[in-house]
C-alpha cells in the first residue's frame, strides 16, 4: 500500500501495490513489464518496482491521452 506523508514515500513497491493503486490487472501489468514500459526489479523470488518507475509510467499515459 502506497502510503503518502508530506513527500515521503515508499521507495519500493510491490506487484500487488502497484495493480491495486494503479487499477491495474497482473496480467496486464506483466505485459507492461515485457514491454519494457515497466522496469521490474527482481530481489531473490521478490518483485519491486520503484515508485519513481511507477510514477513515470503513469506520467507517460497521462500524455498518451492528452495527446487523442
Amino acid at each position: 500500500m502506497i502510503i503518502n506523508k508530506g513527500n515521503q514515500h515508499p521507495k519500493l513497491i510491490t506487484v500487488a501495490d502497484f495493480c491495486r493503486d494503479f487499477s491495474c490487472s497482473r496480467t496486464e501489468f506483466y505485459r507492461q513489464v515485457a514491454s519494457g514500459k515497466i522496469k521490474l526489479l527482481k530481489m531473490g523470488r521478490a518483485s519491486r518496482i520503484r515508485f519513481d518507475d511507477a510514477q513515470n509510467w503513469l506520467a507517460t499515459l497521462q500524455e498518451k491521452a492528452v495527446a487523442l
